[in-house]
């Protein structure tokens, strides 16, 4: 029997990603976007076709995380096996800005499709999209066991959703996982997001269309990996026995100039001569530093990152420059190729 799953925010990175994994796992696959005056689907284009098409596998459904009512109409008529909820207001920086949207998006949307489940009666294993936002200022390196201190609006909310789906799995026996992921980019990766503004401001940069690029605090520590990568551990969260908390990331630690650094040395640029600090992208408050601790994942769900730092900011970088008509370099592709010989994802 086909298994069938539903996927919020299925036109981000993380989304339109999963989307192709699930489908090469032959799943029947349903989306969840929100109505707009433009079309905001290019993530899954490649992939969408017509769901009257014999054969079609992917099928959009118009929803809003806010709309509990359609919420649930979705899942009883869908009755998906597996449910993995992405959507959120994503963007920490942008969430001291809009604070109560994000509040009601990113944290009582997860409330509401877990009472979904709950009313509708569907069988299903839920996936929680958590974050190592919520760890803040926690001291490093965080993992399950860390005590959450966010630092932000997004942070706070995540925190709110992922106690939330603790209570749901062990007040109403739903599987309901939490994945907190540490940060995974892409050459899908939004564009206001700082590793994409940095890759992209290069490609500008080489093709003459940019002069400078503005970023915020240069010292903050990150721990980066490959989104592809950490959308095969969703799956494999849900793919388990019994629900669980997973910590997601590489164990290692970058500064925002490292990744400045090498991006721009890649290219064969130097970044002072282009790279400007700018108020206006500091966060009222900051994280300094997050950094996985993610052996639960490694032993239990035999998850292994393979693309390293340098090779993720080479893969964005070929992108890019690709997309604005430069030939280039190919060590990202390279990397690519080397180490995922059955890659399940389209190009981007």
């Amino acid at each position: 029997m086909k298994r069938v799953a539903l996927i919020t925010g299925i036109t981000g990175q993380d989304g339109s990603y999963l989307a192709e994994l699930l489908l090469s796992k032959n799943y029947e696959v349903h989306g969840i976007i929100r109505r707009a005056s433009t079309f905001n689907t290019g993530r899954i284009d490649h992939i969408y076709t017509d769901p009257h098409t014999p054969g079609a596998q992917l099928f959009l459904h118009y929803g809003d995380l806010s709309d509990s009512g359609q919420l649930t109409h979705l899942i009883y008529s869908i009755k998906p096996s597996e449910i993995y909820h992405l959507g959120a207001q994503s963007h920490v920086r942008v969430s001291f800005d809009i604070p109560e949207n994000t509040g009601d998006i990113t944290g009582l949307g997860t409330t509401r499709i877990l009472e979904a489940i709950k009313r509708s009666g569907v069988q299903c294993k839920f996936y929680q999209a958590s974050s190592s936002e919520m760890f803040g200022n926690a001291n490093p390196p965080q993992s399950e066991t860390t005590a959450f201190y966010p630092r932000s609006p997004y942070g706070v909310a995540k925190v709110y959703a992922y106690w939330m789906t603790v209570n749901y799995r062990e007040s109403n026996q739903l599987f309901a996982s939490n994945g907190i992921l540490f940060n995974h980019e892409s050459p899908r990766r939004g564009e206001t997001f700082l590793t994409r503004k940095v890759t992209r401001a290069i490609s500008n940069i080489v093709a003459n269309k940019q002069q400078h690029l503005y970023l915020g605090n240069l010292e903050a520590k990150r721990d980066w990996g490959f989104a592809p990568e950490y959308v095969e551990g969703m799956y494999l969260m849900l793919q388990t026995d019994s629900p669980d908390d997973f910590v997601l990331g590489m164990g290692e630690t970058h500064t925002v100039q490292e990744f400045v650094e090498e991006a721009f040395q890649y290219a064969g640029l130097d970044w002072k001569e282009y790279v400007r600090e700018d108020p206006r992208y500091f966060r009222p408050t900051e994280v300094d530093v997050l950094t996985a601790e993610p052996s639960k994942a490694k032993n239990i769900l035999k998850w292994e990152p393979k693309i390293t730092f340098r090779e993720l900011i080479h893969i964005m970088i070929d992108a890019d420059m690709r997309k604005a008509g430069i030939e280039p370099k190919g060590s990202g592709d390279a990397a690519i190729k080397s180490k995922f010989p059955h890659k399940w994802w389209a190009g981007d």
